[in-house]
């Protein structure tokens, strides 16, 4: 009877389907992607800028600390030439330039030749001077004549007189008849119908009016040269009407060039001037800067001018700053795993990348520690 309840058990467990017995053997291993936290899930609100977050520990916060700052204004200027340094270079004779010795850029020392000019000014004015010389010495021969015959008492003093007055205007003329060679750079004994004009000042010649064989006015304009000393140049800026307040006439401003973002040097601001554009309500602010040799007339720069007393602001880590759509932005918590993108106005990079906050925020207040992470979970 054993037997046969035996062999009826056999038969029954003979009879299931293979694949339970291979079940135990085959056990699922364990997924990792399963026991992750499942991804956080955004549901935007009926404002664009608030946002729901299924786990919003994913999110670390950080609170805004306190940051005193000097304020400061950042405006664009450009490198002009000091007017008061600026000296023209005039001809004293009009006529037809026949060299020139110099050119626009060039470095030039006081008295060094710049061009030459040929003019028949130069015979005018000597045909004047030899004629002032035969007068004279007439003037001087009829004086000393004169001085005989009222020694002797056969004129009277008053023609004595008359001949001293003549000798005196003679005397006059020639005078003025030398120095006008003179100014025109002639030599009275070997006349020459070339005149050579040389520079006032040491300096750079910043503008170039004239070019060979090109007629020149005598006092007239244009001016065939401009030479600048560069020694000290002007920053010309336009700083807006409610900007004002914040710039002063005697205080000091830093200067970037765009040329060397890493120089900064130290202007006085020289002057503001007390007529507004009225198209773009900004008044020109004049600064006046030692030149290391860098600036040239024309460079972009930036200048910076600073407040008198420090101002608190707040500052978050670099990471928690948003740069999107050429604003800055900041996610801050409002409670129930909701988040709210507030815009904000930053200012200068602090130490250990910390980043300095002016407006849209304060000290103390709670923000996302890394923005672009949960930016890029809001795109998803």
């Amino acid at each position: 009877m054993k037997l046969r309840s035996g062999a009826l058990i056999l038969a029954a467990l003979l009879s299931l389907p293979l694949s339970l017995f291979l079940l135990g053997c085959n056990e699922p291993k364990a997924d990792p992607k399963a026991e992750a936290p499942p991804p956080a899930r955004v549901e935007p609100d009926l404002d664009a800028n608030n946002f729901k977050v299924d786990h919003p520990e994913q999110f670390p916060l950080v609170t805004a600390v306190e940051y005193k700052a000097v304020p400061a204004l950042n405006v664009t200027g450009t490198v002009q030439p000091d007017i008061a340094r600026a000296v023209p270079v005039i001809s004293l004779a009009s006529g037809r330039v026949v060299e020139i010795k110099a050119r626009l850029g060039d470095m030039v020392q006081k008295g060094q030749l710049l061009l030459r000019v040929q003019s028949n000014d130069v015979s005018g004015a000597y045909q004047t001077y030899r004629k002032s010389v035969n007068d004279e010495r007439l003037a001087r021969q009829q004086l000393e004549r004169e001085q005989i015959l009222f020694d002797k008492g056969a004129i009277a003093k008053s023609a004595l007189e008359q001949a001293e007055d003549t000798a005196q205007d003679a005397k006059a003329d020639l005078d003025a008849a030398t120095e006008q060679l003179r100014l025109l750079g002639v030599d009275r004994d070997h006349p020459s119908g070339i005149v050579n004009i040389f520079a006032p000042v040491s300096g750079i010649i910043t503008d170039q009016q004239v070019t060979n064989a090109a007629g020149v006015q005598g006092l007239g304009s244009p001016n065939p040269f401009t030479i600048s000393d560069l020694s000290y140049v002007w920053i010309i800026c336009d700083v807006y009407e409610n900007d004002l307040d914040a710039v002063h006439v005697g205080e000091f401003a830093d200067i970037r060039l765009n040329a060397y973002p890493d120089k900064v040097l130290k202007g006085r601001i020289d002057n503001i001037l007390p007529i507004l554009d009225p198209s773009i309500r900004t008044a020109k602010v004049r600064i006046e800067v030692p030149n290391p040799g860098l600036m040239r007339v024309g460079m972009f720069v930036t200048a910076t001018f600073y407040g008198r007393q420090a101002e608190t602001v707040a500052s978050v880590p670099a990471t928690a700053i948003l740069h999107l759509h050429d604003r800055e932005w900041v996610y801050t918590p409002i409670g129930a795993g909701h988040f709210k993108r507030l815009e904000v106005v930053t200012g200068n990079m602090l130490p250990d990348n910390m980043q300095e906050v002016v407006s849209g925020l304060k000290p103390g207040d709670r923000v996302v520690s890394n923005a672009l992470v949960l930016q890029s979970t809001v795109e998803q």
